[in-house]
């Protein structure tokens, strides 16, 4: 069998991903400096996607550069998190509605129920690490089925901060948060399109208040 080379776009994707990871465990710290040269050797990449892979980021809110200092990880801050919740509200709101109506038209939604039975899954057994991720990929599957390509072009970057809340604020509820998505699924696999939206405000919303209490303590003002 033939192995093909890993495309330069496709590498610099992975090693984004692979930063980013690292970024929201806590493994690269707020403040931390990332050199191309020592993320080129501890991820076994060249310094080219790793260049690459740090302007995505920066795009993506999770690093700053200035001309000194070059690349360090972006310190989050309370406005940060409370801005993420103001475009939420906007964005995956339209986004229950758009996949509501998917679903009322015949648009399958085996995909979302697949994700959600797996971050019911990861729910029961209070799975730390899982719980971030899967939640993550069911506001994205939300996204998704509704079809619009702008609106997914949108939420792109948003998914890996929300991602970054998910974890930041473990400490709430995890059978609150599913009871919730159980709720916010079942009303677009029904095609229920308004309800749909407000289950994902009344979401988005109740998870605000606990997470900037939560927060309150390790992130700065901004």
């Amino acid at each position: 069998m033939t192995v093909q080379a890993e495309s330069p776009g496709s590498s610099a994707e992975t090693t984004r991903a692979r930063i980013r990871e690292l970024i929201i465990s806590g493994d690269f710290a707020p403040g931390s400096r990332l050199r191309e040269r020592e993320l080129s050797q501890s991820l076994d990449v060249s310094r080219v996607p790793v260049r690459e892979a740090l302007q995505q980021l920066e795009a993506e809110g999770f690093i700053d550069t200035s001309p000194r200092r070059g690349a360090t990880v972006k310190q989050i801050t309370l406005r940060d998190v409370n801005e993420l919740f103001d475009v939420r509200l906007s964005l995956e709101v339209l986004a229950a509605r758009l996949a509501a109506q998917a679903a009322a038209h015949g648009e399958p939604s085996l995909r979302l129920r697949q994700v959600m039975d797996r971050a019911e899954e990861a729910t029961r057994a209070r799975d730390q690490a899982q719980i971030p991720l899967l939640n993550t990929a069911l506001h994205a599957e939300i996204v998704s089925m509704g079809g619009n390509t702008l609106l997914e072009y949108s939420m792109k970057p948003l998914l890996g901060r929300m991602q970054w809340l998910f974890t930041l604020t473990g400490h709430r509820d995890p059978q609150v948060q599913c009871a919730e998505h159980l709720s916010l699924c079942q009303a677009i696999y029904d095609g229920k399109a308004e309800l749909a939206a407000a289950l994902a405000f009344a979401h988005v919303e109740l998870g605000r208040a606990p997470s900037l209490q939560r927060l309150a303590g390790q992130l700065p003002e901004g």
